[in-house]
């Protein structure tokens, strides 16, 4: 989050110990910092040995700095005293251990703009940062832990902990962008007087208060507002300074295409010597000639003051009066004003919100982040030491809104024991409303859908489990979930329920999460089919969010007015739903609870029967999860699907079934073992060269005419991945870039480009999450094409582009759920469920890029993948997951850890 640690990296592996020494100390000199072994750090080491880097000592709440040099840094490092050399708790020097967490301080970008254009206000900025760093370094050494005792069972508070720190200039495109890298060294002193290592599992869930903590005082903090106002400037509701908004967008969209050129410089460099990696001198050279790269006149080595007046000329060019305002008052938000009840609740929905997938339970930590990032909110304007108290007022009051899963009095501030008291009570609301449809019927015998689905292309050729989910989904059960593996072949089985409803006489309606599904659902199957959302709109439901950001579901009856449109609403006029009909949920597993919750209820009222068709092993959806596993618990009739029929390789097939559900870890290692002995999986180690070889696997499926699916974990990972394929083909010729468009974020759209549409557009046809190649860019126009089909074509206007459209060479996986390429790459950053959707997208190879040192170390990673997350349908669940992580848990001396076999429903459980 802007103003806190941003990234929050583990480790620095051994055998790197002197490369991370060379880019410490090069750093001190303005070099970026780069967390890949196996460079030639000697040689790095050597450059910089005589620069010095600061070192932060916290002990007691007291901060002392000095300055280590290469050696002392080395000795640091390696979990020695650096002036004594004296050995701190016992070593751990094997290739995995942890040496220090990385974390960077970020800000929003208009604030390094500002500091360049102005002396003063880089002066104000670089001790804004100061008071952050302070506040970071003091709360680590009072809110983490080291473990003592058995199995590290014993919370040992710090006494002393050590920080190094990194001051960055530019971002490694070199555009402005000053931060500040913390490493914080693994070796600390208890309070017992003992060294040894910090608890790690703390500390990186200890980063979502670090990060809010940097958000309220960049936002509050008196001194830097003042400097801002003496120079026009003011701080927007999105944090950035919004009188320099304007020049941000263009910066970003610049550092995008300097990656891209850097990618490519390294790669060459890579191959003219013989696939050797680049030093950080070759690397800090590369950097410079990329930045230089379609920038006239500008040399491949800069100075400071070269560098400076080239930015300056860019913004400039940007904007001529930038830098040029008359001083602004300070808008003053008064403590006694604030509405903390509010506060209390902005709270609570932030930490619910950040805990939806997959559970819904949050933490102390997190609930301390939402009133932190809620006070943020309110522009309020004060030192940060004199907030504690209204902070702390926030927090008690946002304990009135949560339920605790765990009686125990001490429960660590990292454990995640609470949860919303309206998401505990959806929960329990979805999962009554599932059993009161699940009305117990029958399925049709296997003769009747024969002769009520005889049309039906394939018919034939279902297996026993999709012929019993064809008849179940035509019978008289309320409540039906068919469930399987990806590629398991439903499309052919709805068709033939379809046709057996129609035999009867019964209507099916396919509805979907998105309209895309939903078009997809009604070519295929040849039934009604609508978005679920545009169903729910029908029967009145309507959606939006409080002043507490909470997203509220109300419902129009006959005769009341819609607000959105001023018209009376009259009841559902597009779908009208009869007792005998069929409601068929297609990709049911990303619908979320809030939804579920309103289709059960239409489902109650109309006595219609509902059919979950979907999978909880795929893609999650964006609210709180667990509508389709609450399905599976409830129905009258459940299916599992079992065999897949989109693969080439029968044994890849079978594959990806252990894949989807693995029973523990060491299955897991055994299924990301064969995955590699059978040439999927691709192991990297870097994040830079895991996104080389997505990019260069991406280039070689095109050029030999496959389609080509990328999935990658967020979507700044997926827009990094786009900009460089886009740069690429426009200097191999294949893109023009002089006709070009604009789309989201400023992104350059250009003739030829792959496009994902992403919002619903009725007048043009265009659905959400839809991919298309642009044919042509006119004045006003973009027309686009589909992939598939050159005879699905979409007109669409440039201000529909620049709002809603973005490149889409690579997605995530709720972008790329439910799509069939040729081949499919998965990046590193994706969860369960993007590894096993992304494997199973490519009918003929399917690869996954793993990041590891070791062949070992790549398999570890892949099975670390494959058993992250699992849904916690019901409250009962989620109590016992709070009590697994609190048995994991270092305990304080004194607590005597109770079990308990079910949530508190006394009022005791309500708050604190």
């Amino acid at each position: 989050m802007r103003g806190g640690l941003e990234r929050w990296k583990r480790g620095v592996e051994s055998r790197g110990v002197r490369q991370a020494i060379g880019y410490a100390l090069e750093g001190t000199c303005d070099a970026h910092l780069q967390h890949s072994p196996g460079i030639d750090a000697l040689k790095a080491y050597s450059a910089a040995s005589k620069s010095t880097v600061s070192r932060f000592i916290v002990e007691n709440g007291v901060i002392t700095a000095d300055e280590l040099s290469a050696g002392g840094l080395r000795i640091w490092l390696t979990g020695h005293d650096p002036v004594t050399g004296e050995e701190r708790g016992h070593q751990r020097l094997s290739p995995d251990a942890d040496l220090l967490l990385d974390g960077t301080l970020n800000h929003p970008k208009s604030y390094s703009i500002a500091a360049l254009l102005h002396p003063e206000l880089a002066d104000e900025f670089e001790a804004l940062q100061d008071r952050i760093r302070d506040r970071v370094i003091t709360l680590w050494q009072r809110e983490l832990n080291a473990r003592r005792g058995h199995g590290g069972g014993i919370r040992e508070s710090i006494a002393r902990l050590e920080v190094m720190e990194l001051q960055h200039r530019r971002s490694r495109a070199l555009d402005p962008h000053i931060h500040r890298h913390l490493w914080l060294n693994v070796k600390v002193r208890g309070e017992d007087g003992k060294w040894s290592n910090i608890d790690s599992r703390v500390a990186m869930k200890f980063h979502t208060v670090v990060n809010a903590e940097g958000e309220l005082v960049a936002r509050a903090d008196p001194q830097w507002n003042a400097a801002l106002a003496r120079h026009g400037y003011t701080i927007g509701d999105d944090g950035e300074i919004a009188q320099l908004a304007s020049a941000v967008a263009p910066f970003s969209r610049r550092s995008a295409q300097i990656e891209a050129n850097r990618v490519q410089v390294i790669a060459e460099w890579t191959r003219a010597h013989g696939g050797t990696r680049p030093s950080v001198e070759v690397l800090q050279q590369i950097d410079r000639r990329a930045w230089a790269t379609s920038r006239p006149n500008k040399p491949a080595l800069l100075d400071e003051d070269v560098w400076e007046a080239a930015v300056r000329e860019e913004l400039a060019a940007i904007d001529p009066l930038i830098g040029r305002r008359l001083p602004s008052p300070i808008p003053e938000v008064r403590l006694d004003s604030l509405d903390l009840d509010l506060l209390a609740r902005a709270a609570v929905v932030d930490a619910d919100d950040r805990s939806r997938a997959p559970s819904g339970r949050f933490s102390l930590f997190d609930l301390r982040a939402g009133a932190l990032r809620a006070l943020a909110g309110t522009g309020i304007m004060a030192n940060r030491e004199t907030l504690d108290d209204i902070v702390e007022d926030i927090e008690t009051r946002a304990r009135r809104h949560i339920i605790r899963l765990s009686p125990e009095p001490d429960v660590p501030g990292h454990v995640k024991a609470l949860m919303a008291i309206e998401t505990m009570r959806l929960k329990v609301r979805v999962g009554g409303r599932f059993d009161a449809i699940a009305v117990t019927g029958r399925s049709l015998l296997p003769d009747q859908l024969r002769r009520g689905a005889a049309s039906v292309a394939g018919l034939d050729t279902l297996d026993a489990t999709q012929s019993a989910a064809a008849c179940a989904i035509a019978g008289t059960h309320g409540l039906v979930a068919v469930t399987g593996p990806a590629g398991a072949g439903k499309t052919t089985m709805l068709r033939a329920a379809h046709e057996a409803l129609g035999w009867q006489r019964r209507r099916m309606l396919v509805v979907a999460p998105t309209r895309k599904a939903a078009s997809v659902a009604a070519r295929e199957t040849g039934a009604e089919a609508s978005s679920l959302h545009a169903l729910l709109h029908d029967y009145g439901y309507r959606w939006s969010r409080d002043l507490a950001g909470a997203q509220v579901w109300r419902r129009l009856a006959a005769g009341d007015i819609d607000l959105s449109t001023g018209q009376m609403y009259s009841g559902p006029e597009r779908f009208v739903l009869h007792p005998r009909d069929r409601i068929v949920v297609d990709e049911a597993g990303m619908v979320d609870l809030q939804t579920a919750d309103a289709l059960t209820e239409v489902a109650l009222e109309t006595g219609v029967g509902v059919a979950m068709v979907g999978d909880t092993h795929q893609a999650l959806p964006v609210g709180h999860a667990g509508a389709m596993a609450a399905a599976m618990r409830h129905a009258s009739a459940s299916i599992e699907l079992s065999t897949v029929h989109r693969f080439r390789d029968p044994e890849y097939a079978a594959l990806t079934l252990q894949l989807r559900d693995p029973r523990d870890r060491d299955h897991a290692l055994r299924i990301a073992a064969e995955l590699e002995t059978r040439g999927h999986v691709r192991r990297v180690e870097s994040i830079e060269e895991a996104r080389a070889a997505m990019v260069t696997g991406y280039l070689d499926g095109i050029t030999h005419g496959r389609r080509v699916a990328l999935v990658c974990g967020s979507n700044s990972e997926a827009d990094a991945i786009n900009a460089q394929i886009q740069q690429l083909r426009v200097e191999a010729g294949e893109l023009d870039p002089t006709v070009l468009a604009w789309g989201r974020d400023e992104q350059r759209l250009l003739v030829g480009d792959t496009v994902q549409t992403r919002r619903n557009d009725p007048r043009t046809g265009v659905e959400n999450r839809a991919q298309w190649i642009i044919n042509r860019i006119d004045a006003d126009t973009v027309d686009l094409v589909s992939p598939t089909d050159s005879g699905e074509r979409r007109r669409i206007t440039r201000d529909y582009a620049l709002d809603h459209v973005v490149l889409a060479y690579a997605s995530t996986v709720h972008g790329i759920q439910g799509e069939t390429a040729d081949d499919a790459i998965v990046g590193p950053d994706v969860d369960a469920a993007g590894l096993y959707v992304g494997l199973t997208r490519g009918r003929r190879h399917n690869a996954a890029i793993a990041i590891g040192r070791t062949e070992v170390a790549a398999r570890a990673h892949l099975a670390d993948t494959m058993l992250r997350g699992s849904t916690e349908v019901t409250i009962n669940d989620s109590v016992r997951a709070a009590e697994a992580e609190l048995r994991r848990a270092a305990r304080d001396r004194a607590a005597q850890p109770q079990g308990h076999t079910g949530p508190d429903t006394s009022t005791s459980g309500i708050g604190r």
